[in-house]
């Protein structure tokens, strides 16, 4: 997996966000704000290729959490990324 860095994440009002140009005949746009594990993650792995793994030893490394929650976590994080079109195989 990889992060699509086309987007870039910007800093508004104390928020994180991705805005996304939605494809179409109207000219619309999508916000996507990343709290502060969303953003770890985003930050950690933008630049490389991650697995599942990857993405739960870094939960593990930087909160105090067992290693089901960190997977659960990592799982929904890659779910979201991937409905928001964030994310390449």
């Amino acid at each position: 997996m990889r992060i699509d860095t086309r987007r870039k994440v910007r800093n508004v009002s104390g928020e994180n966000i991705i805005i996304r140009q939605l494809e179409g005949t109207v000219d619309m746009t999508q916000v996507v704000a990343l709290n502060e594990s969303a953003m770890l993650l985003y930050n950690e792995l933008k630049d490389k290729d991650f697995t599942i793994e990857d993405i739960v030893q870094t939960l593990l490394a930087h909160y105090d959490t067992d290693e089901a929650t960190a997977r659960r976590d990592a799982e929904d994080w890659v779910a979201a990324m991937r409905k928001q079109n964030l994310m390449t195989d």
